[in-house]
């Protein structure tokens, strides 16, 4: 079907990008009950083996299905990572709350660089959602000739970026002071919390945004942009690259 706004096209080819309602569940449940096992029972082992145990079953209900495992892998690399950090602070003798602090830090490192990448790609406005709209569209940059495109993905990436940031202000102070403190028991219950409530759900309000920014479907198609990238489309004596702002 022929689709006549911006954000029917970027509303269609994100929805793809992402993997629907499923692809995001697929990628959040293993690690949410890896963080939720380990947390509650300092358990490296246990925590691993129960958000494996539901990664399997989720992989194995997808090649029944015969469909992409792509959003199951994404969350067992997530574990993998949090996991390797904290056998790291066990081999080196750390205890069990050093451990747990170190279960911490790649998550906070990931939405430092997450968050600064995505803030950076507006600013350059070359917005990363982009990107992710012309990698399942079959060309990266094609995007970037339409000027409606680029800043629905820039408010779209804004979406993305917001939570990495808020997550990084309110997560660092307290693992910081979980290193200094005596007993930094109480920093890592507010640091399990604040993974678990500004995780998935401030995902979802994220991704809520996103939604509704693309149900709005009032922002017309540039075609001649879309079809045409070549320098006599533009405006006479403009700078062709002046499109994309």
């Amino acid at each position: 079907m022929h689709q006549e706004t911006v954000e029917q096209v970027v509303r269609a080819q994100l929805s793809k990008a992402l993997g629907g309602k499923r692809g995001m569940l697929e990628a959040a449940v293993p690690t949410l009950i890896f963080t939720l096992t380990f947390l509650t029972t300092r358990d490296l082992r246990l925590g691993i083996g129960v958000s494996v145990a539901a990664a399997v079953v989720l992989l194995l209900v997808r090649v029944a299905h015969r469909s992409t495992l792509q959003f199951v892998l994404n969350s067992l690399v997530g574990i993998a990572i949090g996991a390797f950090f904290a056998w790291r602070a066990a081999r080196g003798g750390g205890s069990a709350a050093e451990q747990a602090l170190a279960y911490f830090l790649p998550g906070m490192i990931y939405n430092a660089v997450y968050g600064a990448v995505m803030v950076l790609s507006i600013l350059v406005r070359w917005p990363l959602v982009g990107f992710m709209v012309g990698s399942v569209a079959g060309d990266p940059t094609e995007w970037h000739r339409d000027r409606g495109v680029v800043r629905l993905c820039s408010n779209l990436t804004w979406m993305l970026a917001v939570p990495c940031v808020l997550r990084l202000v309110v997560q660092l102070p307290i693992w910081l002071a979980g290193k200094g403190a005596a007993d930094p028991a109480p920093m890592i219950a507010a640091l399990g919390v604040s993974k678990v409530v500004m995780g998935w759900p401030l995902q979802i309000v994220g991704l809520a945004g996103m939604a509704w920014l693309l149900s709005r479907n009032h922002t017309p198609r540039d075609e001649a942009a879309a079809t045409d990238p070549s320098p006599e489309t533009a405006a006479p004596g403009a700078d062709p690259r002046s499109r994309a702002s």
